[in-house]
């Protein structure tokens, strides 16, 4: 009868065992298979991250363009300020762009060779 008890014993171990390792199996190949569903459902499509990545690469784009847009704004807005403010500024920005000159004043011009 202790024999019996014994081999009983084992034939109880090794069946845990096999369920334990068939659980596990089963359970890692549920995980495996929906962490697969998920990365495949995620990659392509409208919302996935394939899309996502290129819209924020759009999205910096569009920052930095604004960011030098604002600059020349910024840039032309104190070009017109003085334009409307600095006598001498328009003097100059006259001179410059139009040639202009007052009465009885003479141009220089210089080549180089």
């Amino acid at each position: 009868m202790l024999m019996s008890g014994r081999i009983q014993s084992k034939n109880l171990r090794q069946q845990v065992t096999l369920e334990r390792k068939r659980r596990n199996i089963i359970f890692f190949t549920v995980i495996t298979l929906a962490f697969l569903y998920v990365i495949v459902n995620m990659l392509p499509g409208d919302m996935g991250l394939v899309k996502y990545i290129r819209l924020l690469e759009t999205k910096n784009r569009i920052e930095a363009e604004i960011k030098i847009m604002e600059e020349e704004n910024r840039i032309l807005q104190t070009h017109i300020k003085a334009l409307e403010e600095d006598p001498y500024y328009i003097e100059k920005h006259a001179r410059e762009e139009f040639g202009l000159v007052k009465p009885d004043e003479y141009i220089f011009q210089f080549q180089d060779n």
